[in-house]
């Protein structure tokens, strides 16, 4: 433990001992005397009567052997945390110092095994994530105000730009002659064989032995860690906390950064606008059913309910113990009073009435969001790909009904219901004709925005894609054959992973485009971990940006390690997987964000899992009460949930600061995130005293790894330092245990010259592992 640059006894405690160990024995030789020149002791008395040439020799060398010790010592302190302590004074608190971090246990060189295929594995992510060129300049004046005009009627002109679809991705040419020529300017490099093997790799290193173990012994030596930490510090972060004025949990930012926009009302919320709909337009034809078309009031007589005998309990749409592993009854929630035809009026944009109910519904949503102030959201709404006009259909809701609201944003989601569309009068004959109803349209609305004036106008609130589904189902999986999209026209769904490949393939290439006509562009968030198969969150760790659940992690503690190493930012929702597929006391939340997992609370479904009109505090609270969580940690839930959302660079600076993007506490704004910096600087040395042990080992391979990842992550004075071999270490240990024992039988050779038959033993002790 050190605590802070105020205090420095632990770099000096050891040189202390040595002194204090030569000063006993001193001591002891003093009372000896002359009763025995044979007995093997450090006789002061008989040393201070020798020539003064031989004391002043004894004296340099305890003086270079105590130098010695403090140089080995200062190697000993030298970590990142050590580091940090000493160059930042003002972030000054207890801190925890590991010396000789897993070189006790065993050798470097044995541990390169390890390492190597976690190194290699974050390559592989680095290989196929999209990072955008364009990113905002740090001189953007931060705001609270929207960066653009949501329904601007100034829609930039076309391009010569040509795509066309192949292989189920598209590729973009810059004009018809380099179109004709087969000449793409923007196309995916990695091709689904090759992706299909480097996830056959990843899947390897998870499931290898030695790798497996390391990496669990990491994320235990991480959780203890924090729990030393909330010992050492809890007291003085809240102390800190206390000392921000005005700021507090309840106004500090918050993102829902997972709800699905059909069930982001409560239950109560519906009921009442059911009831409010129901005697107020009782007349209004509201849907085509049994060849004829029906009013609302008709409607309810035909299920023979009135205004008056609806409650919650009639409208059945809360989870209840019959849902847990049940993923079918639980979509049949999704169904008020167990009627699909309430569903289709209530809950859908595609309908009779244009999805006129839904948008007075979401504006509610709206009015609720600005009053609370702090809390935003990130609705999910759905993109089927049964057909090509489904884009224009729901952009066309949104603009005509104006729904924008400064606390919300857009994310997309894809169900993966391929092999249902197949089977009905969709339309939808192979995997590449639902690829193209996906993805057709953006690609005509980015060449040509006045193509799809409404869906241009839409994008720009659009933040990223989902895709979503039963994990669970049993899936077909690959071996050696990878059938493209266009060969796909049998009846199987294809695998997860298969849709995940061809989601993050063709917004690479429209993520591309866009970019180069200077549009926003679009992070792949997909659902994975909540059940099935582990090589759900192998696709995601190579391919997405941040994912929704990530519960299976606590199984597969590599890719755990993994997720901590990149930071990948995991919307957890603990209600819904408490009455899904995992109960809330087993939930890993609670140890995934004491370990350092970039981790927030989401809601999921509202109207499903949740009673109150702010579903997203209830999460907190009940998180709070549960797990225990202090004032500091749900600040940093919150302000994690800001940071994996894909709100605009000038509104985070508004939330968080303006130097957000900063690693360590000079990123940390107290006054708006009302997170200690205390806490921020401990979870920053954490994570690079990771990194540090995995540059470390990873100097040593012979593989020839790529460590740019690391290199990029570390103190440049700790990469500019020579870091020994494990070799080099090893004999220096040799060296120095050598170089005592010479000293001493020097000391020892000439006192018997010099005085006959005195004896001189001297006993030094030795750090092992220096």
């Amino acid at each position: 433990m050190f605590p802070g640059r105020k205090n420095t006894t632990p770099m000096q405690s050891p040189v202390v001992a040595l002194r204090m160990s030569m000063s006993a024995q001193h001591d002891e030789a003093d009372e000896l005397g002359m009763e025995d020149e044979e007995e093997e002791s450090f006789d002061l008395e008989r040393s201070m009567e020798e020539p003064n040439k031989n004391l002043a020799k004894s004296t340099l060398t305890l003086k270079n052997l105590v130098q010695s010790e403090e140089a080995k010592i200062h190697d000993l302190l030298h970590t990142i945390t050590y580091s940090r302590a000493r160059s930042d004074p003002e972030n000054s608190f207890r801190r925890l110092i590991i010396t000789n971090d897993l070189e006790e246990q065993a050798k470097l060189e044995l541990l390169v095994e390890e390492i190597e295929p976690l190194i290699e594995a974050i390559n592989l992510r680095k290989k196929y994530l999209y990072t955008p060129k364009y990113h905002w300049p740090r001189n953007v004046p931060p705001s609270d105000k929207c960066p653009y005009t949501p329904f601007t009627k100034d829609i930039p002109g076309p391009s010569e730009h040509q795509f066309k679809l192949v292989d189920g991705v598209y590729r973009i040419y810059d004009n018809q002659e380099k179109f004709e020529k087969e000449d793409a300017s923007i196309m995916i490099k990695t091709q689904l064989s090759e992706f299909y093997r480097d996830l056959s790799n990843l899947m390897k290193c998870t499931s290898f032995g030695p790798c497996k173990t390391l990496c669990f012994r990491r994320l235990r030596l991480l959780e203890a860690k924090y729990n030393l930490h909330m010992l050492l510090n809890d007291g003085e972060e809240l102390a800190c906390q206390k000392l921000v004025p005005h700021r507090d949990f309840y106004n500090v930012r918050k993102v829902d950064t997972h709800v699905h926009h059909s069930s982001s009302m409560n239950q109560k919320h519906l009921l009442r606008f059911i009831k409010h709909k129901l005697n107020q337009c009782p007349d209004e034809v509201v849907i085509f059913r049994d060849d004829k078309y029906l009013t609302l009031s008709q409607v309810f007589e035909s299920l023979n309910l009135t205004a008056y005998d609806l409650s919650v309990d009639t409208l059945d749409v809360h989870a209840d113990k019959n849902t847990f592993h049940r993923f079918d009854k639980f979509n049949l929630k999704y169904n008020p009073c167990g009627q699909s035809r309430l569903r289709e009026i209530f809950l859908k944009t595609d309908n009779l009435v244009q999805g006129k109910y839904l948008a007075e519904l979401t504006k509610e949503l709206f009015s609720d969001l600005k009053f609370s102030k702090y809390q935003h959201a990130e609705y999910r709404l759905s993109i089927y790909g049964r057909k090509f006009a489904e884009w224009d259909i729901l952009a066309a809701w949104i603009v005509d009904n104006e729904l924008y609201c400064d606390n919300v944003r857009w994310l997309i989601q894809v169900p993966r219901l391929y092999d249902v569309y197949r089977e009905s009068d969709a339309g939808v004959n192979t995997f590449n004709e639902l690829l193209t109803n996906i993805f057709g349209p953006l690609f005509e609305v980015t060449r040509n925005p006045s193509s799809h004036p409404k869906l241009y106008q839409f994008l720009q609130q659009v933040v990223g894609f989902d895709s979503v589904d039963d994990e669970s189902k049993p899936e077909r999986k690959f071996h050696e054959k990878y059938p493209t999209p266009d060969k796909w026209s049998s009846k199987y769904n294809p695998p997860y992973t298969y849709y995940i490949y061809y989601l993050y393939a063709n917004l690479h290439t429209l993520n591309q485009f866009r970019e180069e006509k200077n549009m926003n562009t679009f992070t792949l968030r997909p659902h994975s971990g909540e059940a099935g198969d582990f090589d759900h969150l192998g696709a995601a760790f190579m391919l997405s940006h941040n994912i929704s659940h990530g519960i299976n992690l606590r199984k597969v503690p590599v890719l755990q390690y993994l997720f901590y190493l990149c930071q990948i930012g995991l919307a957890m929702s603990p209600l819904s997987n408490n009455s899904l597929f995992l109960t809330y006391d087993k939930n890993p939340f609670p140890i995934f964000f004491a370990r350092g997992l970039n981790v927030s609370l989401s809601t999921d479904d509202p109207l499903q899992f949740h009673y109150t009109k702010e579903p997203l505090m209830e999460e907190y609270s009940i998180a709070t009460q549960v797990w225990h969580f202090t004032p500091a940690d749900i600040c940093e839930i919150a302000r994690n949930s800001v940071l994996q959302s894909g709100f605009e660079h000038p509104i985070k600076s508004w939330w968080l600061g303006p130097d957000y993007l900063s690693t360590g506490a000079i990123g940390n704004d107290i006054r708006k995130t009302n997170v200690p910096n205390i806490r921020i600087c401990f979870r920053q040395e954490t994570l690079i005293e990771e990194l540090y042990m995995l540059y470390k080992v990873a100097r040593n391979s012979k593989k020839g790894i790529d460590l740019h990842f690391l290199t990029s992550q570390l103190p440049a004075e700790f990469l500019s330092s020579v870091t020994p071999t494990p070799e080099r270490k090893l004999s220096q240990n040799i060296h120095f245990e050598q170089k005592a024992k010479k000293e001493i039988e020097k000391k020892e050779n000439e006192a018997n010259n010099d005085g006959g038959s005195n004896s001189h033993n001297a006993t030094l002790t030795v750090p092992q592992g220096q």
